[in-house]
Parts: structure tokens; C-alpha cells; sequence
């Protein structure tokens, strides 16, 4: 089998409401900043195109995106694919090509996350996004939406262990803190804590201000065999470990709402192939889709014990300059999250972290022992994929 894979150049598009651009013109804007990122690194060194994206024919017009994507981008003739694994179709992506290049069938390829989650109307969209879990079951005859379905997981964790709908809200004032900064990300606009508290019921403990927002947008990773990593990227960023997990598809089945499962397995899988543990993370991105979400996956990645997540929002070890970083783009919650984009602008992310250059420096956490960790969940918990990457 090959060395190690390295990342070698990353990009990520502006999200946001995208009514200036279709898919492929969203697409391009990340790839171009990706193969804009190395001098050594051009369309031809690509060999196969994994294309992460949930809903094409459904969210926006095209049904065969990958295809589509290559050809505007100049890469033809290349091996592609779509990859899905709902919101996280972008890190399945990443892990395919990861795949391809460890087993030696290709030495560079192109993981692209996108979504264009706009053209279709809201009350449309809420639907479409109600829908993974058990459709027959939960959707038909109970009408069950997203925010529903993790405020199942809310109110369990607040009933066992005493979390509160204040805790939801400092992550909300933390990631907009942090996506105020970010010029790539969809709200940019800092927000307290009354904010939070006081905005639109959504489903029982969400709010509005714990909800990440409907957008559009891509990110771009390319991936390269170790040789050709050194050769293409003066300073590559490593793939040290992988995990994957899936959950019931029925959560009337789930042991458990206080943490997710296949997220446990998950984080556990790709510590022990990277030979590391939590404490050696220096920054993280965890898949905040709601606020609570996020607490629920510091838990899950073994950053504190189950049932103490709030204790680490309410320390502040969760902002830059804590013990564990975590979103410090803005999460999902205010950098956004055009669902299929979210695995791979999580490794542009931390890509930069891991190299130092986040612009501006408060956004930047201190890297010392060298590894980030990505945390993406597709449903609630039905795909999970962990990536730790060190430098």
C-alpha cells in the first residue's frame, strides 16, 4: 500500500444566498482557489473527481452534478463520482479519494463538496431536510423535521444532565464571533446571549439563533499519494487518521439521545489510527447543526466526560485560546452549512489552522502538538466521519 496521503491544497467558495452563481460556477470558485494555493499543482495532475453533493435534482436542478462539475472545470476525461451521505457528503468525498490513493489506483485526486440549497423555497427545503430518517415511519405519520429530530437529543441531554438553553446560546455568541471574522462565511454578524435567548421558537429547545442556516456554497480539497504530495505542496498537511460509523436509521431504535453512537465509534476509529488522543487536538470542527449538537460532540469526541459538555462552553475552552478550539470558522451555524460543502470547507479549515495562516489572528488557535480533528455528522448520526489531520 502507499505512504501517507497528504492534503496539498484546499479552497473554499463564499456561502451564503447564491443567487449569483449555479452549481458549476460554485464549484469552480473553491477549485480555483485550491489550484490557485500551490504553484507545482495543476488540472492535470488530477486523475478522478469524488463530487460530494445531497440534493441535486431535489435541492437544485442538475441530477448528475459530477459529471457536470468536471467538464466545466476543465477536467475531462477523469474518473468521477457523486459521493452522499447527507450533511456529510463533502467528508465522505474526502475519504473516498483518501481510498483511491491509498490502494495505489491514483496518485492525486479532487474532493469537492457543494450544495445549492436557495433555489428551492423554504417551506420546500424543510421538507427535503425532514425526510432522512425513517421516512415511511417518522415522517409520514409524525411530520418529524430536523429540528425536531435533534431536539429530541436536546431535551435528553438537558433532562439528564442539567444542560440549558443558555448553554445552546453561548455556542450561538461563540460562532458568531468567530464567523464575523470569517470573510467566507454566510452570518457575519456578532450576537449575545439576550440575542439568542430571545429569538423565534423553532422546535422545542432550538431557537432561531441555535439553528444553522439554508445556503449555497462549495469547498475543494486535493488529496495526493505521499511522493507526489512532496512534490506538489512545499509544506503538506497529512491525513494521520479515519473513522466511520452509521447509526439507525429509525431513532425510535437508538439506545441512547445524550450522545450519538456512530459518533463515538467514529472519533474512536480515527484516534486509534492516528495513534493519538483527544488531549493532543489542538483545534477542532465540530458539526454544529444546532447548537446543542455541538455540546453533544465534545462529549463524543472524548473531549470532556458524557454529561459535561456545558462545563466546557461555559469555561470558555471551546473559544480560541481554550483547551479545545472548536469552530473557530463559525461552525455550521454561522460560517454555514450548504450541506454537501461541509466535510471539505472543514478540512480547508483546518488546513489552514494547522499551517498558521488564519487571517485575521484571533481566529487562529495555537498549534502546538500538531493535529486537528474534524467532526461530520450526515443526519442525525445515520453517517458520522471523523478525520484527524496532522502537520
Amino acid at each position: 500500500m502507499a505512504g501517507k496521503v497528504g492534503v496539498v491544497a484546499t479552497g473554499q467558495a463564499k456561502f451564503g444566498l447564491r443567487d449569483d452563481a449555479d452549481i458549476r460556477e460554485i464549484a469552480a470558485e473553491s477549485f480555483k482557489e485550491a489550484l490557485g494555493s500551490e504553484d507545482n499543482l495543476s488540472k492535470g495532475d488530477i486523475e478522478f473527481a469524488s463530487v460530494g453533493s445531497h440534493g441535486p435534482g431535489v435541492f437544485y436542478e442538475e441530477c448528475l452534478p459530477a459529471p457536470l462539475i468536471c467538464e466545466y472545470l476543465g477536467l475531462n476525461p477523469i474518473g468521477t463520482q457523486r459521493t452522499e451521505a447527507a450533511c456529510a457528503s463533502g467528508m465522505s468525498a474526502v475519504h473516498l479519494i483518501y481510498a483511491l490513493i491509498k490502494s495505489g489506483l491514483i496518485d492525486v485526486g479532487l474532493a469537492l463538496g457543494v450544495e445549492k440549497m436557495t433555489e428551492a423555497p423554504k417551506s420546500s427545503m424543510v421538507e427535503f431536510i425532514g425526510r432522512p430518517g425513517s421516512y415511511l415511519w417518522e415522517f409520514q405519520n409524525f411530520g418529524a423535521t430536523f429540528p425536531g429530530y435533534y431536539g429530541i437529543y436536546a431535551n435528553a441531554h438537558m433532562k439528564r444532565f442539567g444542560t440549558t438553553e443558555r448553554d445552546f446560546a453561548e455556542v450561538a455568541v461563540k460562532n458568531h464571533r468567530y464567523g464575523a471574522l470569517n470573510e467566507k462565511a454566510f452570518l457575519r454578524k456578532e450576537i449575545d446571549v439576550e440575542d439568542a435567548l430571545n429569538s423565534k421558537m423553532i422546535a422545542y429547545p432550538h431557537r432561531l439563533y441555535y439553528c444553522c442556516p439554508i445556503n449555497d456554497g462549495s469547498a475543494s480539497v486535493v488529496l495526493a499519494s505521499e511522493e507526489k504530495a512532496r512534490e506538489l505542496s512545499e509544506d503538506p498537511v497529512w491525513i494521520g487518521g479515519l473513522g466511520s460509523a452509521s447509526s439507525s436509521v429509525n431513532i425510535s431504535n437508538r439506545g441512547s439521545f445524550v450522545g450519538i453512537e456512530s459518533a463515538q465509534a467514529a472519533a474512536s476509529d480515527a484516534y486509534d489510527m492516528a495513534g493519538v488522543g483527544p488531549m493532543d487536538i489542538d483545534v477542532s470542527c465540530l458539526h454544529d447543526s444546532f447548537t446543542s449538537a455541538e455540546i453533544i460532540a465534545y462529549e463524543d469526541v472524548g473531549f470532556c466526560d458524557k454529561g459535561r459538555g456545558s462545563e466546557l462552553i461555559r469555561e470558555g475552552q471551546t473559544h480560541a485560546g481554550g483547551d479545545f478550539p472548536v469552530n473557530l470558522d463559525g461552525g455550521l451555524k454561522a460560517k454555514g452549512h450548504p450541506i454537501g460543502a461541509t466535510g471539505t470547507a472543514m478540512i480547508n479549515e483546518l488546513t489552514k489552522q494547522l499551517k498558521e495562516e488564519v487571517r485575521p489572528a484571533r481566529r487562529q488557535a495555537s498549534i502546538d502538538n500538531g493535529y486537528a480533528l474534524a467532526h461530520n455528522v450526515g443526519g442525525t448520526g445515520h453517517y458520522t466521519y471523523v478525520t484527524i489531520l496532522e502537520r
